[in-house]
């Protein structure tokens, strides 16, 4: 009896072990926006994202070109080389998030927030930026050409870039 006792002791010792050692699974790219969502890679072009709380989600190397993100919050996400091609991101809060390399060419972000946001490399390219504002952004082969940053906030927190003004403000 103590044998089996012995085996079966050892047998559930062994699978607890195995449970403890599988990594967790990773969310699929079906699942519903929520805070922390793993999307890394995902494809969700034309998706309807308004008002919804992606914050502290990862967004690595996801497409959302066409998407409409219209108040949404994604503070602190790390969307590094995330595609928002002409992308709708009127009112969003991208607060301290990681977007280096992100490209938002042509996309819609007037009234958005990066503030403290790391915006290295990132690509702009003829996007509305009007109002956004820039507070403590890391900025560093940022391209903005002819992305229209009229009332924009710059860096310093203070600076408001001119009416009218395309490309790069200082």
């Amino acid at each position: 009896m103590f044998g089996v006792a012995k085996i079966c002791l050892g047998v559930a010792a062994l699978l607890f072990v195995a449970f403890l050692l599988v990594p967790p699974a990773l969310a699929a790219c079906t699942d519903m926006p929520a805070p922390g969502v793993d999307w890394q890679r995902c494809y969700l072009d034309k998706r309807h994202f308004q008002n919804a709380d992606l914050s502290g989600a990862t967004l690595r190397s996801s497409f959302f070109a066409h998407s409409d993100f219209t108040g949404a919050n994604l503070t602190g996400v790390d969307a590094r080389r995330a595609k928002f091609v002409t992308a709708i991101l009127n009112e969003v809060r991208f607060d301290e998030a990681r977007l280096i390399g992100a490209d938002f060419t042509t996309a819609e972000l007037a009234g958005a927030s990066f503030r403290g946001a790391d915006l290295r490399r990132a690509k702009f390219f003829r996007a509305d930026l009007r109002g956004a504002d820039f507070t403590g952004a890391t900025l560093g082969g940022t391209d903005f050409l002819k992305a229209d940053l009229s009332g924009a906030t710059w860096i310093d927190g203070k600076t408001i870039c001119p009416e009218d003004l395309i490309g790069q403000c200082n």
